[in-house]
């Protein structure tokens, strides 16, 4: 499948490429009629009109022929844009030197354009493919009982762990096939050294997590060193650990970026279109600056990519009145042009926007602008949304969420679920055990939750010790079923406390569905019936709630 993305991409580069000359066969003739007529009347009252058409011609090609393969063509026309540039700026401008200006434009359009020898096309990623429920995570520990309860606690959490004694057994495993992260328990400092002339002889460095005695300095550099991503000090806290595998290993938890590209170059806006889309990402192209709200609010996008120069709206004027909502104050806005004067772009940025690419954009660039911007504005969301312990969404995001999805399950007549969680006996682990093991316990039942859900599910932490689950597509039958397994899971993991404590945590759970008429505050309520029958019967179970 890899393969055939990767040739469907060049055949529609080649087709946009192919598109562009046939413009430039439209749009050069033009040019170097407008270039003749000026030549020919170059008085001075007459010819800066003119003078003014003909830059905006050759910044349209300069912007745009490098991208489609033409980038010899690109450079002649940007050093036309800029002597025509010196002619207008200069306070005595020459009648003779615009003759001059326009005899070499007309000369410039009037030749047959040639594409580049070699046309750069982009590398085309193979897209991600999303790693399954049980990533494989190789574990050295030389300890046996160490190594079972550890191992056991993160197949609890949905990895598939290989367990070796000793360094020359996990060698031999990961020549044989390389897992997808790597947790190394240090007891001699010969292991990190191996570790990390393995990571040295591998094409690509695995994920690697270090558990060990000390927190000082030296070790942790070690541990950096061999390629380290996270770093643990026992007695070991397997919820932590788990919290660094699911980070390094950066599971696709959320839909790919979303991205609006606003230029009145169609052409151009698809082929950034195009090259966006091939790394993953959704995009929306808008030619018509006056469409750019509605598509805004329709699309919500995490980044938009704005032309400079565009008729009717510039892009920075378009980005101010974007920056007058409040809801799209943390868009991340890029400014694309052709334009090269450092103080026309501080003026643009100092306007309203957050980045400038300057035309023509290798597609490579492009992409690691988006993407470097993308990332960084769902992460400010995130935390704006999240919980800081858990990382669920808060109390009236996922109240929003589940609004949502009863509204989606009554159009499309699929049910939806919603279930209410709440930790037994929470209180007393508090109490008993001191905050900072009640925290690990509701981060552990955070992360088991992500780990065994679905990525369309919802999880959202209701308040204290209390959890809510939306489940679309999913009636309380199967639900039920879902959640019980989770359940029995989370029951079997062991939390120990820095006193050296062992302690078991069990949950109850309620459940309801939508009917088609129920609100959301309704299904929340009814769920929240179920959980109290669930805790009136003896906690530890799951109780799914009757309609009404």
């Amino acid at each position: 499948m890899g393969e055939q993305v990767r040739l469907e991409l060049q055949r529609q580069l080649q087709a946009q490429r192919e598109q562009y000359a046939e413009r430039l066969g439209q749009e050069l003739p033009e040019l170097a009629g407008l270039a003749a007529r000026l030549e020919q009347q170059a008085g001075l009252a007459s010819g800066r009109q003119r003078v003014q058409a003909l830059r905006e011609r050759l910044h349209r090609i300069a912007g745009a022929a490098g991208t489609f393969g033409f980038g010899h063509l690109g450079n002649r026309a940007r050093a036309l844009e800029q002597r025509i540039d010196r002619w207008l700026d200069s306070q005595k401008p020459s009648g003779q030197a615009l003759a001059a200006l326009a005899r070499s434009i007309r000369q410039f359009a009037s030749q047959l354009p040639e594409p580049d020898s070699e046309l750069s096309q982009p590398a085309a990623t193979e897209p991600d493919e999303e790693l399954s429920s049980r990533c494989r995570v190789f574990f050295l520990e030389s300890q046996p009982d160490a190594a079972q309860a550890s191992a056991q606690a993160l197949r609890n959490f949905g990895y598939e762990v290989c367990h070796s004694a000793d360094r020359q057994a996990l060698l031999a495993a990961i020549d044989r096939q390389p897992p997808d992260a790597l947790v190394v328990s240090v007891r001699e400092a010969e292991d990190l050294a191996a570790i990390a002339a393995l990571q040295q002889r591998l094409e690509t460095p695995l994920p690697l997590l270090v558990i060990h005695d000390r927190f000082d300095f030296a070790s942790q550099l070690a541990a950096v060193r061999a390629g380290a991503q996270g770093y643990f000090v026992r007695p070991l806290d397997v919820t932590l650990l788990e919290t660094g595998l699911e980070r390094c290993l950066n599971r696709p938890q959320h839909d790919p970026y979303r991205v609006m590209i606003v230029d009145d170059d169609a052409d151009l806006a698809e082929r950034y279109s195009l090259v966006l889309q091939n790394s993953q990402m959704h995009t929306r192209v808008v030619s018509e600056p006056a469409q750019a709200l509605d598509v805004m609010q329709a699309f919500n996008p995490e980044v938009l990519l704005l032309d400079v120069n565009m008729p009717g709206c510039s892009g920075p004027e378009l980005a101010q009145i974007i920056r007058l909502r409040d809801e799209w104050l943390r868009v991340p806005i890029i400014y694309l042009s052709a334009e090269t004067d450092i103080g026309r772009q501080m003026a643009a940025l100092l306007k309203a926007g957050d980045d400038f690419i300057t035309k023509p954009i290798s597609d490579s660039q492009l992409i690691a602008s988006v993407y470097s911007h993308a990332q960084r504005a769902r992460s400010l969301s995130t935390a704006l949304a999240r919980d800081g312990l858990t990382g669920l969404l808060k109390h009236a995001d996922i109240k929003e969420q589940l609004a949502l999805e009863v509204h989606r399950a009554a159009r499309s007549d699929k049910p939806t679920s919603v279930v209410m969680l709440d930790l037994d006996h929470f209180k007393g682990i508090n109490d008993g055990h001191g905050h900072a093991a009640g925290d690990s316990v509701i981060r552990a039942l955070a992360n088991l939750l992500r780990q065994r859900l679905r990525r369309i599910d919802s999880l959202g932490r209701y308040g204290g010790e209390e959890f809510v689950v939306v489940l679309p597509e999913c009636p309380a039958s199967e639900a039920a079923r879902i959640i019980d397994e989770i359940r029995q899971r989370f029951a079997e993991l062991t939390f120990s406390t820095s006193a050296g404590a062992v302690f078991q945590v069990t949950f109850s759970a309620g459940i309801s569905e939508t009917d088609g008429r129920s609100s959301a505050s309704e299904l929340l309520e009814r769920a929240d019936r179920a959980l109290y029958r669930a805790k009136h019967a003896g906690r530890n179970r799951v109780v799914a709630g009757t309609g009404g």
